[in-house]
């Protein structure tokens, strides 16, 4: 296994690893309950996609360049990031106005996977 691949199973274990226990955190802490602990699962799922399809794109892009030496399709990339984003919106929709879940949970989950990063980045640095 590569460096790079190690260091995004890492990265996607703490990711999934912070997710449980925010998912907890949501469930226990007073003001919280079933419906939070709900809207911070749907921003982990929402964060976890994104990260999803961004690997995959970067995967795909280097693989063209450097395995086939071709040039990327940018018209098509650039609609499958579109449309991508726009389905993780309209996701986010779904779980805002009409699941009424509360969005600070949902940011609250989202922000697990930029958190599983930086956590890695300071295990890098100590």
């Amino acid at each position: 296994m590569t460096e790079p691949d190690a260091l995004l199973r890492r990265v996607e274990r703490d990711g999934k690893l912070l997710a449980a226990v925010a998912i907890l955190v949501a469930l226990l802490v007073p003001g919280g309950g079933v419906q939070m602990a709900l809207a911070v699962a749907g921003g982990a799922s929402i964060s976890a996609i994104s990260y999803w399809a961004i690997k995959r794109g970067v995967s795909g892009i280097s693989h063209a360049v450097l395995v086939r030496n071709a040039r990327p399709r940018t018209a098509r990339g650039l609609v499958a990031l579109i449309v991508r984003y726009a389905l993780l919106a309209g996701i986010a929709y779904v779980m805002i106005v009409r699941l009424r879940l509360p969005p600070v949970g949902l940011l609250g989950g989202a922000s697990v996977v930029p958190a599983a990063a930086a956590v890695e980045l300071a295990r890098r640095r100590s």
